[in-house]
């Protein structure tokens, strides 16, 4: 479809694949089956590993490894206490990015790095992007707030050049991209590439239940909500976030108890490694303890839309983008349509230039 013609950028050099596109590590959705698909597609698939056990996460790395030769990535959570752990297991596989939600420690990346793994955080601010950079991140990924699930409130076309002027490290742009064109607006910018995760959860590739994607095509409405954790929180609106919107913070606070129990059970936490992750979460992000206790709500209202097929019971993490995506494309075909008409529209720029 593209012609034989590739976006060569310091992304597709840096992380070894075809194509400057990425699937963005999203809780429940991004397994083996979906970054596959999209490591054999040319782009970098990341596995969202916050969600499983290291157990869990090893086989998930196996399975990718045993469907594709295509590198992919793992995206961890830099404050939780089995981090090294984790570390341990990306180097000892083989892994070729690590992805952090949350600034790592400085310590976490040259451990990283020295072991050739390749480092790229996520940042919503430029500061922070200074202070990843500075502690030698290999790339940092910036999600203005058009983006899903936790997000800020400065748009990507203006977030996006400023990292791009701060840093000398490959910047990726994240947050209401969804096709070619906004490839090339990105490059354009002078980032090395674009990441997505909304696009990339309404595939044919992804394991959303079938009638979770047909909510989200029929839904063109977001809503930033902190009623899920406490935190900004883009969602789909529906009869549940208007419920929790009105629940107060009370009734919040219950339902974040309950569904922490249920995730002690589902992950194999014990009580002990959830409250120092629930300490590393409030040094890091100054919350108070009834926010760090609301954040136990978000794996289990996620997952019950996003593996239990139940968007009545859940809630759905999307951006923006959600409003013009009305198609489930292979991942294959999501991606070399990208680059195609990116390239036409690198392409067709070049007639504005004239010589006086």
């Amino acid at each position: 479809m593209t012609g034989g013609r590739v976006l060569d950028t310091p992304l597709t050099r840096l992380a070894g694949v075809r194509h400057p596109v990425v699937q963005t590590g999203m809780g429940w959705v991004a397994g083996p089956r979906l970054v596959t698909a999209v490591a054999d597609a040319g782009g970098l698939g990341i596995l969202a590993s916050a969600t499983m056990t290291p157990a869990q996460l090893a086989d998930a790395i196996h399975e990718v490894k045993d469907r594709t030769d295509a590198p992919f990535g793992v995206n961890l959570r830099a404050d939780a206490s089995d981090a090294g752990e984790r570390i341990d297991l990306l180097v000892k596989e083989g892994v070729k990015v690590a992805s952090f939600a949350l600034a790592p420690k400085k310590e976490l990346i040259a451990r990283l790095k020295d072991a050739g793994v390749v480092v790229i955080p996520s940042v919503g601010a430029r500061r922070h992007a200074e202070k990843v950079a500075a502690w030698g991140a290999d790339a940092v990924l910036v999600q203005g707030g058009e983006g899903g699930g936790h997000t800020g409130a400065v748009a990507t076309t203006l977030l996006l050049p400023q990292v791009v002027d701060a840093v000398d490290i490959p910047v990726i742009a994240a947050g209401g991209f969804f096709d070619g064109r906004g490839l090339a607006a990105a490059l354009a910018y002078g980032a090395a590439g674009v990441a997505m995760g909304t696009r990339f959860l309404l595939t044919s590739d992804s394991s959303v239940p079938e009638e979770v994607k047909r909510v989200y095509l029929g839904t063109r409405e977001t809503v930033v909500t902190r009623q899920v954790d406490g935190m900004p929180h883009r969602v789909l609106r529906s009869e549940l976030v208007d419920a929790l919107e009105r629940s107060g913070r009370v009734g919040g606070l219950a339902r974040a108890v309950r569904n922490g129990a249920r995730f002690r059970k589902l992950s194999g936490m014990s009580w002990r490694a959830m409250i120092a992750d629930g300490k590393a979460m409030k040094h890091g992000k100054d919350l108070s303890w009834s926010q760090v206790l609301m954040a136990a709500n978000t794996p289990m209202l996620l997952k019950a839309a996003m593996v239990d097929g139940r968007p009545d019971l859940g809630v759905m993490a999307s951006g923006q983008a959600v409003a013009v995506i009305d198609d489930l494309p292979t991942c294959a075909e999501l991606i070399e349509g990208i680059v195609a008409r990116a390239a036409e529209a690198i392409a067709a720029q070049r007639s504005y230039l004239v010589a006086e």
